[in-house]
């Protein structure tokens, strides 16, 4: 919590989707910018309350509150996963509806790396730009969505943030919106959030052909 930073009389509700097969980085990413702000209430909810897994299988994440019991938050938030938990999101038809009736009522609805095909398969992305994990950026189309090769890419209220670290940017961007520019920059000092990446491949852009193959076919696939 900051020091010194103005306090509104309501708080900021933020609500994050947790499931199985979540990305661990694409909630504690943005929370973790977040939770820095004075006067938020930040609830994780799931299609049940209890532990939801991560894509690996090795690390819960516990959603405090069933989607059934969560409404009118100033900002929805949707972190990406792996296949397995991906799919079965974008054929759950509560999870969908939830988002969408959400949707309606919040400020910003935002997502991380593939949870941005979950909003993209509640309506939520047509004729939009948007961004996503690299290796899922075909998918937008099939949802109506531009693909945009960026970090984050803002279209109205809906915020898309590219793949896994990039949900750190996303957060400090939602930041700024409740808490103002001041607020944001002394959050991300806070977190110390200056990286230097120690091999420079973290974009197709910069990696050679070889470790692109690794990533797609060694690494778990978005397809």
């Amino acid at each position: 919590m900051l020091c010194g930073a103005k306090v509104t009389d309501e708080p900021t509700k933020i609500a994050i989707l947790a499931f199985d097969g979540i990305t661990a980085l694409d909630l504690v990413g943005p929370y973790e910018a977040l939770s820095r702000v004075p006067n938020v209430e930040i609830s994780v909810c799931g299609k049940a309350a209890g532990v939801c897994r991560t894509e690996a299988g090795t690390l819960g994440v516990v959603a405090d509150l069933p989607i059934s019991s969560v409404s009118g938050s100033d900002i929805l938030l949707v972190p990406g996963g792996g296949p397995k938990g991906i799919s079965m999101l974008i054929q759950d038809g509560e999870i969908l509806e939830w988002i969408r009736s959400m949707s309606r009522e919040a400020k910003w609805t935002a997502s991380v790396c593939t949870g941005s095909l979950v909003l993209g398969a509640a309506g939520l992305l047509e004729n939009r730009n948007a961004t996503t994990h690299w290796r899922a950026k075909d998918f937008l189309p099939r949802f109506g969505a531009t693909y945009v090769n960026e970090r984050v890419v803002e279209s109205e209220k809906i915020l898309t943030a590219a793949g896994v670290t990039a949900g750190i940017e996303l957060g400090l961007r939602l930041v700024e919106k409740i808490a103002g520019l001041e607020i944001a920059r002394a959050v991300e000092l806070s977190m110390h959030y200056d990286p230097k990446p120690p091999f420079g491949t973290g974009s197709p852009k910069k990696a050679d052909s070889e470790t692109i193959q690794t990533a797609v076919e060694g690494l778990a696939k978005y397809s």
